[in-house]
């Protein structure tokens, strides 16, 4: 256990000691200040952008047992394996451990020896581990993810409501309240549930601009996802699918197809999961494909793409799932198809979960700031950043900025489609409307009489994929409803009836989907892998095998023993003992006294070598 500290540098000693960083990353300081001074905080900050150190400096300066919330037992296991190899005394108390090692973690922590005490709601707040915690020193109560605890945000677990609690239990204990993912509305119901609104909050920028955006309308999925596949062979990424069913098959069509593919859902057993999760997080080139069952605490730093086959549910998922790729700050894509029949599904499960009214109105509404995402004209970052409340210039890292797309008057064609509609009845759904505006003479259209109609074969200048996208984009923006009680048939909304009668426009952005992907771009920011010479590049890659064998021997993520950012630095200033090895980038004392004779050992073979 590092020292204790108590001067009025203990957040630089502490950093540059335990975790080996020069300086902290912004709103680092702001958050550990507030938790110094006894005062509360929601921090929200994008994903790798340092949250866990906001409460560990503060956890290892003040007095007393920090307890931390999670809510994935991967998750504990990875930060505290983390804080073990910085040399901070961290345990965990959890169901993936017997109750002798449950109870070791309890006595240790009663006894004082650890600072850093990790367990789920469910176990925190049983009235007999409220009444132990009640009897020790807690100088510190951390929640992570806690996004998790609001109804509006997008992993809400009942179980973490419970944590309202708190405030009343310790009442002069500090809370610190962290996520990565929270619009404005989320952001005020974790403070009024946690803090009754006594909270210092700091909302940093969510932009993570390393990251390329790209949606494509859906044609025929499988020849979509390998064609991006193939662009991305050999790198390590995550394929999310709306079913189980479809992760098994999306699995299986890739790993025919030559890629190393493993499935990862909820109905998968256990043994197989976590064998699965263990070879993607420490086997380079590995793609992942899974269920949203998959990914929260998930700190893989190389993922180089996350590529969604179906659509998200809502903007805040969906920036918390791309929010995987590049935590290295290198360049990565995030890549997703949606189509008609996403936009149903997705409609269906909203109205079938088990909420209120105002509950499904309102995920109705994100649905729509999705699919208006989806559809956007402009920057997609601005867009993206925009709906958490971030102005932002056009990124030129998004497929609509790398290739513009050209908006044309729909006027016409939509008002085709609305009499279309509207001649059918309001009843049918989007096969069935094409079918009728291009002529076609089904069993469907010619049994329901709708060859007779003053609509039929209106649209035969258009073919199937350019009506599908037609109709996509009108109810994307609010002329027709899909009625997902029913069979997905279409309705005309009042601004549809506008449109109709000549008192609204209508754009539309040309399908897309048979373009060719414009080439990938480097970002604009520092790419400290691509600064290095061939030299160093030939030992960067000896490090990293180092790293992958330290890493299976003591079974834990590649990125828990250094991250890609301090091998790097490795190879560009090859340290030659340990107090130049103690000057790298992320090297705190524990990692100098466990790995800096290994890697310098490496380092030196691989300089040798490369003098030769």
């Amino acid at each position: 256990m590092p020292p204790a500290v108590t001067n009025h540098s203990a957040k630089q000693q502490v950093l540059k000691e335990v975790f080996g960083f020069e300086e902290f990353r912004p709103g680092q300081e702001q958050a550990i200040d507030a938790l110094l001074a006894g005062r509360n905080v929601l921090t929200v900050m994008p994903t790798g952008s340092g949250k866990s150190l906001c409460f560990q400096v503060p956890a290892l300066i003040r007095d007393g047992l920090t307890i931390v919330v999670s809510p994935l037992v991967a998750l504990m296991q990875d930060q505290v394996a983390a804080l073990h190899f910085a040399g901070v005394a961290a345990d965990a108390i959890n169901s993936s451990r017997d109750r002798a090692e449950n109870v070791a973690a309890w006595q240790r922590a009663a006894s004082g020896e650890t600072r850093l005490l990790y367990m789920a709601p469910e176990r925190l707040m049983t009235e007999r581990m409220l009444a132990a915690l009640g009897r020790l020193d807690v100088g510190l109560i951390a929640i992570d993810e806690a996004h998790c605890i609001s109804q509006w945000g997008p992993s809400f677990r009942p179980e973490y409501q419970d944590l309202s609690r708190l405030r009343e239990i310790f009442p002069d204990i500090p809370i610190a309240a962290l996520t990565a993912t929270a619009d404005e509305v989320t952001r005020q119901d974790i403070s009024a549930q946690i803090f009754a609104g006594n909270a210092e909050t700091i909302v940093l920028g969510f932009d993570r601009p390393n990251i390329k955006l790209t949606v494509e309308m859906k044609a025929s999925w499988k020849p979509q996802i390998l064609a991006f596949i193939e662009r991305h062979r050999g790198e390590s990424g995550i394929v999310y699918c709306l079913s189980r069913k479809k992760t098994e098959e999306v699995a299986a069509f890739l790993a025919d197809n030559g890629v190393v593919a493993l499935p990862y859902h909820a109905g998968i057993d256990k043994a197989v999961r976590d064998a699965n999760q263990n070879i993607f997080m420490t086997e380079p080139g590995v793609v992942i494909v899974a269920t949203i069952a998959f990914g929260m605490g998930i700190d893989k730093s190389d993922v180089r793409f996350v590529f969604h086959s179906d659509l998200p549910g809502s903007l805040e998922a969906y920036y918390q799932e791309i929010g995987r790729a590049g935590r290295d700050g290198q360049p990565a894509d995030a890549h997703m198809l949606y189509g008609l029949g996403d936009i149903r599904m997705r409609r269906l499960f909203i109205e079938q979960e088990a909420a209120g009214e105002e509950r499904k109105r309102r995920e109705h509404r994100r649905l729509d700031a999705l699919l208006g995402y989806c559809e956007s004209p402009s920057c997609r970052r601005s867009v993206l950043l925009g709906y958490f409340g971030e102005e932002s210039t056009p990124c030129d890292n998004c497929d609509v900025c790398l290739d513009p797309v050209d908006m044309v008057d729909g006027v016409a064609e939509g008002q085709m489609v609305l009499l279309a509609v509207q001649q059918t009845g309001q009843r049918f759904g989007a096969v069935h409307i094409i079918d009728v505006l291009r002529g076609q003479m089904t069993e469907k259209v010619t049994g329901a009489g709708h060859d007779r109609l003053p609509c039929f074969g209106t649209g035969g200048e258009h073919n199937k994929e350019q009506w599908r996208s037609m109709i996509r984009q009108l109810v994307a923006v609010g002329h027709l409803l899909l009625d997902v009680k029913g069979y997905g048939g279409l309705a005309i909304t009042d601004k549809g009836q506008a449109l109709l009668q000549g008192e609204e426009s209508f754009q539309y952005r040309q399908d897309t989907m048979r373009r060719t992907a414009p080439a990938r771009r480097k970002t604009r920011s520092a790419n400290l892998v691509a600064e290095l010479s061939a030299a160093e590049m030939e030992i960067l890659g000896r490090l990293k095998a180092l790293r992958l064998r330290l890493a299976k021997e003591r079974g834990v993520p590649a990125y828990v023993v250094f991250s890609d950012k301090s091998l790097a630095d490795m190879a560009q200033r090859q340290p030659k003992n340990a107090a130049e090895f103690a000057e790298v980038n992320g090297v705190g004392a524990a990692k100098l006294r466990d790995f800096a004779a290994p890697f310098l050992e490496a380092i030196a073979t691989a300089s040798a070598a490369a003098a030769d």
